[in-house]
């Protein structure tokens, strides 16, 4: 599964890298979910996606984005922030990048 998910990343890096941004669009519904959120910021779907590669798999293999719905994302960082010491900043570029990627 994770190698399956490292184009996902090395994409995300590509992109910010190169000043092009990603082409992806929030629904309304995640950015009521995230009032802090207004517009897609791809520095943090990058960080989000580095973070996501750097502590989820320290106990557990990396789920498919595309596994869980956004408001199921939302409910599961919440659990893995607490389960994990992971800061509200840290939470919040994963979640972006899961939502982004889903």
């Amino acid at each position: 599964m994770k190698k399956q998910l490292l184009p996902i990343i090395a994409f995300a890096l590509v992109s910010v890298a190169s000043g092009t941004g990603l082409a992806l669009s929030q629904s309304s519904a995640v950015a009521a979910e995230s009032p802090t959120t207004n517009q897609f910021d791809p520095m943090q779907f990058a960080r989000g996606a580095k973070a996501w590669a750097n502590n989820c798999t320290r106990c557990h293999n990396m789920r498919d984005p595309k596994e869980l719905r956004d408001d199921q994302w939302r409910a599961a960082m919440m659990h893995m922030r607490v389960r994990a010491g992971l800061t509200a900043a840290e939470t919040e570029d994963i979640l972006i990048f899961l939502q982004g990627s889903n």
